[in-house]
Parts: C-alpha cells; structure tokens; sequence
C-alpha cells in the first residue's frame, strides 16, 4: 500500500476532487450558464481527465458512485482515467445526517460498506475516500458529535483496509464561520488527535493511509485574511502536534480558496514545512476546476482552452506542492 500511494502522490503530482454528486455539481454548471444535467457534468470532467499531460501533476482522481459506472470513450470511468496515468479514486460515503437535535452533521455509508469495497476493488479500484464534516463556532464541534462522526470514519477505513484499499481519511474543519486562526488551530488539533487515538484502538494501519485534512485558517466570516506564511506555521504546527510519524501521507483540502489563494498557500507551507516525516500533497476541487469550467461556460470549441487552464492551474498546484512557485 505504501508502494501504490508513493505513485499517487509522486514528486510533482496531487490528486483531482472530482466527485461532487449532481446537487453540487449540477449549481457550479448553472453558474457558467450550462444545463445541470448528468450528461453535461460527464462531459466538462471528461474535459479534464482527458487534458494532454494532466498526469504530471495529477496521480489520481476521486470520483462518486454515480460517475464510476458510466462510461467515456466507450470505457467505464475507473478505466479511462487509469489509461490516462491516474488512479481513480471511490468517494464511498453518502453524504450526512442530522447529529441528534443540533446543527452539526455526521456522515453516513456504512451500510453495505464491505460489499461495495468489494465491488470496487473488483473494478480495479485501490483508493477510496470518506469526508466528515466539521464546524466550528463556539459551542460547535461538540465532544458527542466527534465521538460518533470519527468513530464511523475509523470504521469506513477498517473495512477499507480489509478489502485491500487505502483509505483516505478526510475530517473537514469547514472554513464557515467567524472563527479566528487560533480557534482553528484548537479545533483542527482536537478532530486530529482523536482521530488517529482512535484508529490506533481500532486497529487501523495508519501507514497505510493518506489524511485529507484543511488548512489552519480564519474563518471566511471572520473579516480576516491570513497571509501564506501565517496559514502555514499554523497549519505545520497543527499537524506536528496531532499526527503520528508513521503517517505516510497527507493532502491538503481548499475548502473554498480561491484558486491563487490555495496555491500560495500551499506553497508557503511546503516552504516552511523543514523535515516532516510525512510525504505532503494537495487533493483540491474547485481551485483546480474553477477557471477551467468558467473557460468551457458548456461550448465544445471552448474545449482546448479549458484543458489548457486546467493544465495550467495544476502546474502551479504541483510547484507550490515543491514550494517552488515564485
């Protein structure tokens, strides 16, 4: 496992999120005037997989259910994305559920879990990833909440590992809200430290996995924007204090950056970041697909030039993932 993710996440490459359900992706459509329908979402992510060289900076692309069993080419999607170079990536949760009376959310999926790993796996899938959501505000994330929502992505990621699939932990610190940098960094610590105690209880090989986590930030409310280098020492500091050594991987999230905004920070955390036992990466959405669906706006001849932005965004991507973007 740990060979499979060192091909992953090679010197230059990150991973491409493209597996919002038809809701999400289906408003990012509406924005640049497309229909939102499933034909179109296939198209503009075809755009992508297919763009000439994307495998340089991109080692693996996370898709949905949904988009795992249609077909491109006359291909099924994990396929054509693995003759492109890549890996194809399962996002295997099924989104969230109420926690009880309260606002927060917790993630849903293990119903069934083991025999669509199993399905997966039998598609020639070995990644799969499971996002938990978290908020902050001052009474949120509860310690009851935590409990139970890292408790079902501890689970999602032993019967991951049973079946021969690495696992991608992903507990999102959502950037809604006032919050200041440092009530981040408090929270984000807590969410880590709990979640590695409690795959090292379970048992989990937590060398054999990759943590999706976000970046120590202000909140967008907030009125404050933090400069590269702050979201950096924060966020380095975080992870030293919260996660084991024997981690292989980590990838970070934009969790709503803008697209210049994810890239230099990013960079300015792998400037700082000195000799951190753990291979650092990027697994983004938006900031990777943004400029190129607004470029596409649903026009076939519009083609060429989006894969020649989207290309060109993860080029950046993949030198601030070096710390080389000047």
């Amino acid at each position: 496992m740990q060979d499979t993710i060192a091909k992953l996440l090679g010197e230059k490459r990150g991973i491409l999120a493209a597996d919002a359900r038809m809701k999400g992706m289906g408003k990012r459509l509406e924005a640049v005037g497309v229909e939102p329908t499933p034909e179109n979402a296939l198209k503009f992510r075809s755009i992508l997989f297919s763009a000439p060289g994307i495998n340089e900076y991109i080692g693996g692309v996370i898709i949905n259910d949904d988009t795992s069993r249609l077909m491109i080419e006359g291909a099924p999607v994990p396929e054509y994305i693995e003759e492109k170079g890549m890996y194809p990536i399962i996002k295997v949760d099924e989104g969230t559920e109420p926690f009880g009376q309260s606002e927060e959310v917790v993630t849903k999926g293990l119903e069934g879990l083991p025999e669509r790993l199993k399905e997966y796996y039998g598609m020639g899938i070995v990644f799969s990833k499971w996002r938990g959501v978290i908020t902050i505000s001052d009474i949120y994330p509860t310690d009851a909440f935590l409990e139970e929502n890292l408790g079902r992505m501890v689970s999602y990621a032993k019967m991951s590992q049973a079946a021969g699939i690495v696992p991608i932990v992903e507990p999102e610190v959502l950037l809604d809200g006032n919050h200041t940098t440092a009530r981040c960094e408090q929270v984000e610590t807590k969410v880590l430290k709990k979640l590695f105690e409690k795959l090292n209880a379970q048992g989990v090989d937590i060398k054999n996995l990759i943590l999706k986590t976000s970046m120590v930030m202000p909140g967008k409310d907030s009125g404050v924007k933090a400069e590269p280098l702050e979201v950096a020492n924060a966020t380095i500091r975080t992870l030293k204090n919260s996660v084991p050594s024997e981690v292989t991987a980590i990838v970070f999230l934009s969790g709503g950056q803008s697209p210049d905004e994810a890239t230099l920070n990013l960079n300015g955390i792998a400037k700082i970041k000195g000799d951190v036992p753990w291979l650092t990466s990027f697994s983004y959405e938006r900031a990777l697909q943004g400029e190129a669906i607004t470029a596409w706006a649903g026009k076939d001849e519009n083609a060429p030039l989006a894969q020649k932005i989207f290309v060109e965004r993860a080029r950046k991507v993949s030198l601030a993932r070096q710390g080389l973007l000047q």
